[in-house]
């Protein structure tokens, strides 16, 4: 998401660096990288120019002092860089803040939500999402079909209802505008107390669209007009929005896709643009995939800062607070076996793709063209639940002799795998064991991340790659177009080390020249 808003920041930083002092020559070259990215986001002419005039008038003339004071660290050094990526922090949150995911409910009887939007922006699944977040929060939801215009949508939302557990009204057929009106007075007669219209769009914005939502505007007076957004569409999404607001005054907008795109220009566009907030954003096809917008979550992921607000709340929804306790000093302590292992493995998969989870990390710049293989998850959970409760809970039994290498055979024929496959498993696993042993004394930021706490430090210990502090399994999973290793790995189970061809080849030219040496030496006597 945001890679191509990223990059353009990730430039500038780049060309500030040994810079001692923000000048205007040295601001206006990082200021046109940012330009660049911004318009090939897809972000709107007039906020891109109206955002960096504000980022430049502040940066120049800047006084950056060499060190500033941290409650943690003490007197930090800072360079004129760091003064610009703070400077578009705060620019950046601004632009697309403040935070307000609140709706307005009705002090008596049922609250009126009405979602409006174009055909293809994801309207009706974003209803079933946002009914099971109000469901959450202790709502009664009904949902209601008002789109009567596309059959599919329709029983999309029936479809969607029955998957929830929570009712959809509607009349197949119909005036809209009665069939939200009967919609009203039903949830009243069944004791629900939110309805949520999933009104009609159109491929373009049209009168008649615009009128029938004008007369169900009238004759239900919603106390919420929310206007799903398609992330993707960029300034085409931000102009429709501009025009539904101009003719319904909407309260908020939902943004649809955001994982799909990288561009996301709508997120840095659409506030500017109609003066009304993002309240929510939707982060992937499962109905729990609907999140408050944060601000500055999206800005310091576009800086390359991470977003551990973000991951903790990601975490406080799939985790039980005590275990993660538990797990966090289990791991930490290197007294974990393949049992625990694959309940980190587990949990990570409940936050969703994988790639979301790195990108929430602060690991600052990520390398060009990392991809993400969830599957590689898979494969390795496949391998842990082939072999047996001993192995499991004890898998230095695949270290002895003998019987370990027929274990490795059996756990790769029955997850479909080869041997090297789980050979290597094994031994990341041990590596991975001995590093969280060793690092464990150190708190840090990431303290609260089963099974992967101070991964930000780890990734500064000097001579440690990333297959390393991951494990082959796991760096494949982050870049799978890598090559794999070959070889046999030092202490891997059912594996012997000895000294390569091209090693008895050096060692023996060595002894064949020591030879000639003494030869030499005996002549000169």
């Amino acid at each position: 998401m945001l890679e191509t808003v990223s990059k353009g920041f990730k430039s500038a930083r780049n060309r500030l660096k040994g810079y001692r002092e923000l000048s205007e020559e040295n601001i206006d070259e990082a200021v046109r990288d940012i330009r660049i990215s911004l318009l090939e986001a897809d972000v709107e002419f007039n906020v891109v120019k109206a955002f960096l005039g504000k980022v430049k008038d502040k940066a120049v003339g800047e006084l950056v002092q060499v060190t500033t004071e941290s409650k943690s660290k003490g007197k930090v050094k800072v360079s004129p860089g760091d003064h610009f990526v703070k400077i578009c922090l705060d620019e950046l949150t601004d632009l697309m803040g403040p935070v307000d995911p609140s709706l307005s409910y009705a002090q008596s009887g049922v609250s009126k939500i009405m979602m409006v939007g174009l055909q293809g922006s994801g309207k009706t699944t974003t209803v079933g999402k946002l009914a099971k977040r109000l469901e959450k929060e202790g709502k009664r939801p009904l949902l209601v079909a008002a789109d009567v215009y596309r059959p599919a949508a329709v029983q999309q939302l029936k479809v969607l209802g029955q998957k929830l557990r929570i009712p959809v009204y509607d009349e197949g057929t119909g005036d809209p505008v009665e069939i939200c009106q009967n919609a009203v007075a039903k949830a009243k007669a069944i004791g629900r107390n939110v309805v949520i219209f999933d009104t009609a769009g159109r491929l373009a914005i049209d009168e008649p669209l615009m009128a029938e939502l004008d007369r169900i505007v009238d004759n239900t007076k919603p106390d919420n007009i929310l206007y799903v957004c398609d992330a993707m569409t960029g300034q085409d999404a931000v102009k429709t929005a501009r025009t539904f607001n101009q003719r319904l005054d909407i309260d908020g907008v939902i943004l649809t896709k955001m994982d799909g795109d990288a561009r996301g220009g709508a997120a840095l566009s659409v506030k500017a643009v109609t003066g009304k907030p993002i309240k929510f954003v939707g982060m992937g096809e499962g109905m729990d995939r609907l999140e408050p917008f944060r601000p500055e979550g999206i800005a310091t992921r576009i800086l390359g800062l991470g977003d551990v607000v973000g991951l903790m709340q990601d975490f406080e929804q799939v985790v039980d607070e005590e275990k993660a306790d538990e797990d966090a000093k289990r791991i930490l302590s290197g007294k974990f076996n393949l049992v625990h292992f694959l309940d980190q493995i587990k949990t990570i998969q409940k936050l969703g793709p994988i790639k979301e989870v790195f990108e929430k990390l602060p690991f600052g710049d990520m390398p060009d063209g990392m991809q993400v293989d969830d599957k590689q998850l898979k494969r390795v959970e496949s391998m842990i639940n082939s072999m047996t409760k001993q192995e499991r809970e004890d898998p230095e039994v695949f270290s002895v002799s003998g019987s370990g290498e027929s274990r490795i055979g059996r756990v790769a024929k029955g997850s479909g795998m080869q041997r090297s496959d789980v050979r290597n498993l094994l031994q990341r696993f041990f590596g991975m064991r001995q590093i969280m042993g060793n690092v464990g004394k150190q708190p840090g930021l990431l303290s609260k991340l089963p099974g992967f706490n101070q991964l930000n430090q780890l990734k500064n210990i000097q001579g440690l790659d990333m297959e390393e502090m991951l494990g082959r399994e796991m760096a494949q999973a982050m870049n799978p177009s890598a090559p794999a290793s070959r070889g046999r790995q030092r202490g891997a189970p059912g594996t012997r080390r000895g000294p390569t061809a091209s090693q008895k080849q050096k060692a023996k030219s060595r002894a064949k020249m020591a030879k000639k040496s003494r030869k030499k030496g005996r002549k000169k006597k």
